[in-house]
């Protein structure tokens, strides 16, 4: 999964009260987690992500993160897109593709 990326893309503000998004730094890297192993991680620290309309938000789909529920009436759309540099396994095929 190290060759796999997400860029969020937002078409709003998406400051702490509309929901900016909220992640345990680092906890990409220990790959895909069992669930002791998430609940064990999920007792670090936390860092909230806001990002300004028009800003991107660069980040490995591996991270453990969340949105909390929005408190302003503002709207928080963000286009989510995942990219990766390996093959999928038969009898898969990516529908897309950059060569």
């Amino acid at each position: 999964m190290s060759k796999v990326f997400a860029v969020r893309l937002h078409l709003d503000d998406c400051p702490s009260d509309n929901g900016a998004l909220r992640v345990i730094p680092g906890s990409h890297r220990f790959g895909l987690l069992s669930p002791e192993q998430t609940e064990k991680l999920l007792k670090q620290p936390e860092t909230l992500c806001p990002v300004p309309k028009g800003g991107a938000f660069l980040m490995s789909p591996l991270l453990l993160h969340s949105s909390s529920p929005s408190r302003s009436p503002n709207s928080r759309r963000v286009i989510h897109l995942e990219f990766a540099a390996h093959e999928l396994p038969d009898p898969f095929r990516w529908r897309y593709r950059v060569a």
